[in-house]
């Protein structure tokens, strides 16, 4: 893909020699006018916003570290610097990305805070955790507008998604229920990923650009090469394209151990077409593809011959894996700095995430169990060689409009929206229990908004919103479904006394439906070969039972938040700036879904519980405080960011597994060579969590500490070098729960949660292009 994509940039290049030096400029001019340009109706926030040219990004060595100044719509729908909004957004760019050289998505969050991530080592996959909520879509990620909904339960968090951080080109975070327009169910946050385009590679001035990629990195052999190339056939047509392939090896946790199956291999590539068929119309057709292969897991690790044995060494069968995922779009915006009653944006999106696996491992003594005579295998997952997928399709729309105008002194712009998407969860196995644990099942959610953002003056900003969602349940698996729908409003005032201090207060509410699992998950939990503890309502026999639960109501997130924006150029220097956002938040949770065990009862094996169901708690309340600076004084810049978070399962006074207590992210470089050469050092101090559930392992407190070097050794050629956890910490980030039935530890989640020791990085960039 890359190597085409280069070569039809070759030919248009040549193609495109003879043009007059105007029509070369032409080329690249009307996404330059149309953000320069100002819609006379626009609160000042907005103007301000518009005045960045777009492919500026594209510029090596030039990025700037201020990242609260990005234009980002995650909010409000209507375009702003995330330091002007009225609310606790964060962005995360594309120069901040490839300084970094992730080697998953968490990499790149550790300055954005509230933010905090429960994943395996042995699984790729993505779960992002924001102010203690995850799970079940209650932290909404979008794709290029399209949502990630994956889900399979396990030994592992109940959602996560599939997307390579080489294909990124930028992330905008709103933290709680704030943007309730953006969509239903995120009542602990948004966070929307932009991929890569044009204006990345494609340099201003050019016609057609390719970057190139290389790195390696050590704990164990990390590979990845990319290409990404674009071309402007005309100034209203332009194509872009890029594949990656990354590998790396069973890497070392900070004690030297190796975490078995934390080897993987990814393949993933993306398509763009954009067309402007007439004057302040654009259309894009986007495609992604992803392949990842791996193995989920964990391999004994001694004896299991006795009870003791099993509870200390004992680990899991092991999944080789194969998982695709699928993105399309289609998006249509109108917007022309003249009119006033349109400015339209309209996404239709689908998303398929299908995990392939196949039994490679027993847990059992010698590793290996075949299905036949005196070998049964296991009947939670089966023999060696039985296969077991997930698939999950989402088709979605997402439709919005902003009129403003003027009443007086007063600039409105009124937003209306609406959205809806399908969730198709197709779930097999052979012989053992993922029909039961994650059913098949549809899910429609859809809702609609009317936005109101006001501003008089330069002094007075106010958002008043109001949102209706709707969703229905059905599956095969059992005869009764669930659905329902509520308005859940929204209201922020902010002020601005004396240029550059702005405080707001805001509140908020959210919806959350519950999930097809959550509602509809019915049946007996496999034994895995021991004893069937009890009989299920179903028929069936098991260690426990699972209960649907029609009767489940949504949850519903009311947050109250009290925030100040700080914006201040020019202090001690003519060229310094700070920005800051600061915020202190409650988050109460009304109806908080969680699974409740029944009061045990006594067999002849011990008193063990019979049933579990999902089950509306009464209350859970997060509260805590947010901060985000940076101080940039051009040869050098400090800034820190973190958070303090504490929640609570209200009736019982104990805290939630998933809180992340203190995360503070302290970040300093400077900037040598006239700023050709940047230094950077990161250190990040993480809280232990030990106000957890019975049967929780907490997790630990840790140090990292980071260092990055970029060198731009000429306009085209980029050297970049890190050290990971220079202080080679042993580290889990997250509480790990343990068994249901026998009160010990999940050993596959607690081996394979380590991150990694020591890792040392190096990667060149080369970009072509020409006019």
């Amino acid at each position: 893909m890359g190597a085409s994509v280069f070569s039809i940039a070759l030919l248009v290049g040549e193609a495109g020699h003879a043009q007059t030096a105007d029509t070369q400029a032409a080329a690249s001019s009307p996404e330059q006018k149309k953000q320069a340009r100002r819609k006379p109706a626009k609160p000042q926030a907005d103007q301000q916003a518009a005045a960045p040219v777009m492919n500026a990004r594209a510029q090596i060595g030039t990025g700037p570290v201020q990242s609260l100044d990005t234009i980002t719509v995650a909010a409000s729908k209507t375009e702003e610097r995330a330091i002007d909004a009225l609310a606790p957004v964060s962005a995360v760019t594309l120069e901040q990305i490839q300084g970094l050289q992730p080697n998953r998505l968490s990499d790149i969050f550790y300055n954005v805070p509230g933010v905090s991530f429960q994943e395996r080592g042995d699984d790729p996959s993505t779960v992002i955790n924001i102010r203690g909520l995850q799970d079940f879509g209650r932290v909404a990620v979008v794709v290029d507008g399209a949502r990630q909904n994956y889900q399979r339960t396990g030994h592992n968090a109940n959602g996560s998604f599939f997307l390579e951080p080489e294909l990124v080109g930028g992330v905008d975070v709103v933290r709680g229920p704030t943007a309730n327009i953006y969509g239903s169910g995120a009542i602990g946050g948004v966070v929307s990923f932009r991929t890569k385009d044009i204006d990345d590679v494609v340099r201003p001035g050019e016609r057609w650009g390719v970057d190139m990629t290389g790195s390696y990195g050590t704990n164990k052999d990390r590979g990845l090469g990319s290409i990404f190339g674009g071309v402007r056939a005309d100034p209203n047509a332009d194509i872009f394209g890029g594949a990656v392939y990354r590998t790396q090896g069973n890497y070392k946790d900070g004690n030297g151990t190796e975490i078995g199956n934390t080897g993987n291999e990814i393949a993933a590539g993306l398509m763009k077409l954009t067309v402007r068929p007439a004057d302040g119309h654009e259309i894009k057709l986007g495609g992604i593809f992803q392949d990842y292969q791996y193995s989920i897991g964990q391999f004994n690790r001694g004896p299991v011959l006795t009870p003791a044995q099993r509870a200390l060494f004992q680990g899991s069968s092991v999944y080789a894996s194969d998982a695709k995922n699928y993105t399309g779009t289609l998006t249509w915006k109108y917007s022309k700095p003249d009119d006033n009653l349109w400015d339209w944006n309209m996404s239709l999106y689908g998303n398929r995430t299908d995990n392939d696996q196949v039994k490679t491992y027993h847990n059992s003594t010698a590793g290996v169990a075949l299905c036949g005579p005196g070998s049964a295998g296991n009947n939670i997952s089966g023999c060696v060689g039985d296969r077991r997928g997930y698939v999950l399709d989402t088709l979605g729309i997402d439709v919005n409009n902003t009129t403003r105008f003027n009443v007086g002194d007063w600039r409105n712009a009124v937003t209306l929206g609406v959205d809806a998407f399908q969730d198709d969860v197709r779930t097999s196995d052979s012989r053992g229990n993922s029909n039961i644990t994650t059913p098949s099942g549809l899910r429609t959610v859809s809702g609609g908004f009317a936005q109101l953002k006001q501003n008089y003056s330069t002094w007075l900003e106010v958002v008043s919103a109001l949102r209706y969602d709707r969703y229905d349940l059905h599956s095969p698996m059992v005869a009764t479904g669930g659905g329902g729908d509520r308005f859940s409003p929204k209201i922020t005032i902010g002020v601005t006394p004396v240029a550059g201090f702005t405080p707001y207060v805001s509140y908020a509410e959210g919806y959350r439906a519950p999930s097809i699992t959550e509602t509809l998950v019915s049946g007996a939990h496999a034994t895995g070969g021991g004893p069937a503890f009890f009989p299920c309502p179903d028929g069936t026999v098991g260690l426990f039972c699972f209960l649907p639960n029609p009767n489940l109501r949504p949850e519903v997130g009311k947050n109250k938040e009290a925030g100040l924006n700080l914006k201040y150029d020019g202090i001690f220097a003519a060229n310094d700036s700070f920005r800051g956002k600061f915020n202190v938040f409650r988050n109460d949770v009304d109806g908080y879904i969680d699974l409740v065990a029944s009061p045990p009862v006594a067999t002849m094996f011990g008193s063990f519980s019979q049933y579990y169901q999902y089950q509306n708690i009464t209350h859970a309340r997060i509260e805590g405080v947010e901060a985000e600076t940076m101080y940039d004084a051009g040869l050098w810049y400090v800034g820190v960011a973190g958070h303090l978070i504490r929640g609570k399962n209200v009736a019982t006074n104990i805290g939630l597994a998933t809180i992340t207590p203190r995360k503070i992210t302290t970040t300093g470089g400077v900037r040598l060579l006239d700023r050709r050469l940047i230094l950077a050092a990161q250190w990040s101090s993480f809280g232990a969590n030990n106000d957890v559930p019975v049967g929780y392992l907490p997790a630990t407190g840790y140090e990292l500490v980071n260092l990055y070097l970029t060198w731009n050794a000429t306009k085209d050629i980029v050297f970049s070098a890190s050290i990971d956890n220079l202080l080679n910490q042993y580290y889990r980030p997250y509480a790990i729960p343990g068994n249901s039935t026998d009160g010990t530890t999940q050993n596959d989640v607690l081996w394979s949660s380590p991150g990694p020791g020591r890792v040392y990085k190096a990667g060149l960039k080369i970009h072509f292009g020409g006019a």
